[in-house]
């Protein structure tokens, strides 16, 4: 269950990893240029789409933003159910993914700190320890 919000997650810090590091030459068809190169293009565009603008940095924002909300979800999802089921090796996974989840927020939040200072390659190392923190929840359940 927190493994599919966590799955949520690095799809859409993947995104925002096309978005900063992206040289897209018009900004009028900046979710079509972004979206194919993303491991999940039809999830990208109906993300992205809706938000009502081209410019990479409000996609950017936004994706961020997006991401530290479903997080916090996944966080609290993952420490219920460490904390509700009986079974030792899923208590063990759960509240490994809640820790995980628990660094992703603040790296999320660090990640949104530096796009305000304008320093893409910050965002950039700091989103990719994010997605890194996802994979090793997504790999306990593997």
């Amino acid at each position: 269950m927190a493994n599919n919000s966590c799955l949520i997650i690095a799809s859409l810090i993947g995104v925002l990893l096309f978005t900063i590091i992206s040289n897209v030459a018009s900004s009028n068809d900046v979710v079509s240029t972004i979206c194919p190169k993303s491991l999940n293009p039809l999830f990208c565009s109906s993300v992205l789409k809706p938000v009502g603008t081209t410019d990479l940095k409000g996609l950017a924002v936004y994706t961020l933003n997006l991401a530290h909300t479903n997080d916090r979800k996944s966080l609290t999802l993952a420490k219920l159910l460490a904390t509700t089921t009986t079974n030792p090796q899923l208590k063990q996974r759960y509240s490994s993914c809640a820790e995980s989840c628990d660094e992703t927020v603040g790296d999320i939040e660090n990640a949104q700190k530096d796009l305000t200072l304008g320093d893409f390659n910050a965002v950039n190392i700091v989103t990719s320890g994010a997605m890194t923190e996802i994979d090793d929840c997504q790999d306990k359940f593997a």
